[in-house]
């Protein structure tokens, strides 16, 4: 019997990249969970009963900016792995445990990254 697939929650304002994203994730076989802002993600990863293996967020969202969500989301789940994707990657220090992906990103960085990620966890 092969392990549950890994669950990522996607965190994107904008529609058109956030079913992008779902979809090739999606199809890398992982289980994906959505939110359209931090609000959203964080009803999400409160909900204590739903595992999530990796967040991946962008920088920018409307009602907080990736990093604010990025500690609230530590309060609740400390050792989660983030995965912030932005415009800007190259600007961002970011905390251990965290990593940039640089916009736009390829399929295969986005699968090799996520990878690498969940292989440490």
């Amino acid at each position: 019997m092969s392990a549950a697939p890994s669950t990522i929650l996607v965190v994107e304002d904008d529609a058109i990249v956030r079913m992008l994203v779902v979809d090739v994730l999606e199809e890398l076989e992982f289980s994906v969970l959505e939110a359209a802002d931090a609000g959203e993600a964080l009803k999400v990863v409160e909900n204590t009963g739903q595992p999530i293996d990796l967040m991946m967020t962008d920088v920018g969202l409307p009602d907080m900016n990736g990093k604010q969500l990025a500690t609230k989301v530590r309060e609740l789940r400390p050792g989660l792995p983030i995965l912030f994707a932005s415009g800007y990657a190259e600007n961002i220090d970011v905390p251990a445990g965290m990593q940039v992906i640089a916009k736009p990103f390829s399929i295969d960085q986005l699968r090799d990254r996520v990878k690498s990620m969940l292989a440490t966890v």
